[in-house]
């Protein structure tokens, strides 16, 4: 997923998903009260209207003011694309212990 796919446009108060465009308050404020009002709207999923797809809303909303939350997101971005890809990343062996990292002369 690149980061063109979904966006938070701050001068016009939108949230770009695709194609899709929700407008959300331009405040840091106002925006934590909807993104913590999809995730608990999206807890009460089973309930006709509202739905379990606010979660992930929510959080996308909220990642844009929380680091913790911002932290999580890039992550989970950064997994999906590399398990969309077939990429692993390369993993550095460690060396044993006794062993320096120097070369002996």
């Amino acid at each position: 997923m690149s980061s063109a796919f979904y966006r938070l446009d701050h001068v016009r108060g939108r949230l770009k998903l695709g194609a899709l465009e929700i407008p959300v308050p331009k405040s840091r404020a106002g925006r934590i009260v909807v993104g913590s009002a999809f995730i608990g709207g999206g807890a009460l999923g089973f309930l006709p209207i509202l739905g379990f797809w606010m979660v992930p809303v929510g959080l996308l909303v909220l990642s844009h003011d929380l680091p913790g939350v911002r932290k999580r997101r890039r992550r989970a971005t950064v997994w999906w694309s590399r398990r969309k890809n077939g990429t692993r990343p390369e993993r550095q062996t460690p060396s044993e212990p006794g062993q320096s990292e120097r070369p002996v002369d």
